[in-house]
């Protein structure tokens, strides 16, 4: 059995193997999806997404999308920016067992965590995702599909807004073939009804968009980048996984998550808080120094929008 240092430095090992790198347009071109799925641990399978925006070359692609077998089924988590995805997706699932898909979980309400839905649904499959990602996804469906469309073309197909049938709010468990995933909000991160699944028996979590590496995070108008701190802080890093799967990105551990989730947050919240001390504006707060994150993919799209909604936010706390 791996000690945990030994484990960690496994899944580097992997990750590592393929660089992450957003001027790689395909890695996988004899599929929609951008990349081939890799096991991550036994059973748990990831297709890594491309870092950049996501794009017709790698189709929208830009997520990871992941599955976890067992004896008694499948579990897939994300279903993809478009119909082709999911599909796609399913063949290399199918090309690994003969155990059916039985659940998807949308990691959140964006387009490359649900788009792929109606797909799933048209197999009889359950989508399960948390009531905000499902209130986001029925507020603004339509828009994400344009969105998708207009970038995708052809490779659209007749990709569909289908929210998810099935809502959790804390957490949600499921038990197959022995497995116990537990599916979770442990609190407010990146976007409204970010979910994490758990499994404990294994130590790995499947974390979405909570943490990030590689490329940069962003921040929305709508992010609590305070709220997203406290909730690493106080929820997820006691529970120490070994193994984590990002939403964007390779499979890494808490510590290089960490590194380019948390710190950066802190660190980009106490360069806006000194510009605000300072009696600096939101014009100015666009320039503060990060370059310490130039290295992360996305970030010319984006690092100054981050520093501009940080200041937003932070302006009235």
């Amino acid at each position: 059995m791996k000690t945990p240092l030994l484990a960690a430095l496994a899944v580097a090992s992997l990750a590592s193997s393929v660089l992450a790198s957003e001027n790689i347009a395909d890695q996988y071109p004899q599929s929609e999806l951008y990349s081939k799925p890799v096991e991550v641990i036994p059973h748990v399978f990831s297709a890594i997404g491309a870092t950049a925006p996501p794009g017709y070359d790698n189709a929208g692609h830009n997520n990871n999308l992941s599955f976890i077998v067992t004896s008694e089924g499948v579990v897939v988590i994300n279903a993809g920016a478009s119909d082709a995805l999911a599909a796609a997706l399913h063949a290399e699932i199918k090309a690994q067992t003969d155990q059916p898909v039985v659940l998807v979980i949308n990691e959140n309400g964006q387009g490359h965590a649900m788009l792929g839905n109606g797909y799933w649904r048209d197999l009889g499959v359950d989508v399960l995702a948390h009531a905000d990602a499902i209130a986001e996804v029925q507020k603004n469906g339509d828009f994400i599909l344009q969105g998708m469309q207009s970038y995708n073309g052809d490779r659209a197909g007749d990709t569909r807004v289908e929210p998810a049938n099935l809502s959790f709010s804390d957490s949600y468990e499921i038990t197959l073939g022995g497995v116990d995933i537990q599916v979770l909000h442990l609190g407010p991160a990146h976007d409204p009804g970010d979910t994490q699944v758990w499994i404990p028996q294994w130590q790995i979590m499947i974390a979405g968009d909570i943490a990030f590496h590689e490329r940069m995070l962003p921040i929305f108008p709508h992010t609590c980048t305070s709220c997203w701190m406290e909730t690493w802080v106080d929820k997820l890093e006691p529970m120490a996984p070994t193994y984590m799967i990002p939403g964007h990105g390779h499979p890494t551990n808490l510590a290089q998550l960490r590194r380019y989730t948390y710190d950066y947050l802190a660190d980009l919240r106490a360069k806006v808080g000194a510009h605000i001390d300072e009696g600096g504006d939101l014009a100015g707060a666009y320039y503060v120094d990060q370059e310490a994150w130039r290295g992360l993919d996305t970030f010319d799209e984006l690092a100054t929008k981050n520093a501009g909604r940080v200041f937003e936010e932070m302006e009235w706390e």
